[in-house]
């Protein structure tokens, strides 16, 4: 089994990447969320990679955080679901709305991921209930209290931005803001970035 691969970026075309390890280019299938964060190519990298071993090919997937690889192994598990239906899944939200998604039991959340239908949606929720508890979403969302988080997040798309553009000015709060007061600090790091 591949657990890690550490080498230097050579090709990027979402959603495969190319990584030259020892002389040897491996091809690593990554969802979106490692593939924004990944460096330029040319660029040293480390991923945590999943070997899946078919009769007609060997796949490795990469992954920027560990949470990412366990919540990749956990929908592997659920019946009828790929390896491209994860990667898709992976795609689609992060992690921590992923658990979210899991834990407030919205399937209509799971449906906008492409090739994922409600019935699948259903049994995604039902099959990771609890198995993407505390320890599979980072600390970042866990330690701020959530209604603040959300009702930010909600007001920044109401005002246009983008669902990446929104986190990425949530996650950069200082914890225990008001929900106004988080609103003009993700505003002001938006105009910055």
């Amino acid at each position: 089994m591949i657990g890690r691969l550490s080498g230097t970026l050579l090709e990027k075309n979402p959603p495969q990447i190319v990584v030259e390890a020892g002389g040897v280019g491996y091809e690593v299938e990554v969802p979106m969320s490692t593939f924004y964060n990944l460096p330029a190519s040319g660029e040293r990298v480390v991923l945590l990679t999943h070997l899946v071993v078919r009769e007609d090919a060997h796949l490795l997937y990469g992954f920027g955080t560990e949470a990412e690889r366990r919540a990749f192994r956990q929908l592997l598990k659920i019946s009828g679901v790929g390896a491209r239906i994860a990667l898709s899944v992976l795609s689609g939200m992060s992690v921590a709305e992923l658990a979210d998604a899991v834990a407030a039991q919205e399937s209509g959340r799971l449906v906008k991921v492409p090739g994922i239908g409600r019935k699948t949606a259903e049994r995604l929720l039902l099959e990771l209930k609890g198995k993407l508890g505390a320890e599979g979403v980072s600390g970042i969302a866990l330690n701020r209290p959530r209604p603040v988080a959300s009702d930010v997040m909600t007001a920044l798309l109401a005002l246009g931005y983008s669902d990446k553009e929104a986190q990425f000015a949530v996650k950069q709060m200082p914890e225990g803001l008001s929900v106004s007061d988080g609103i003009r600090q993700a505003l002001k790091s938006l105009a910055k970035g």
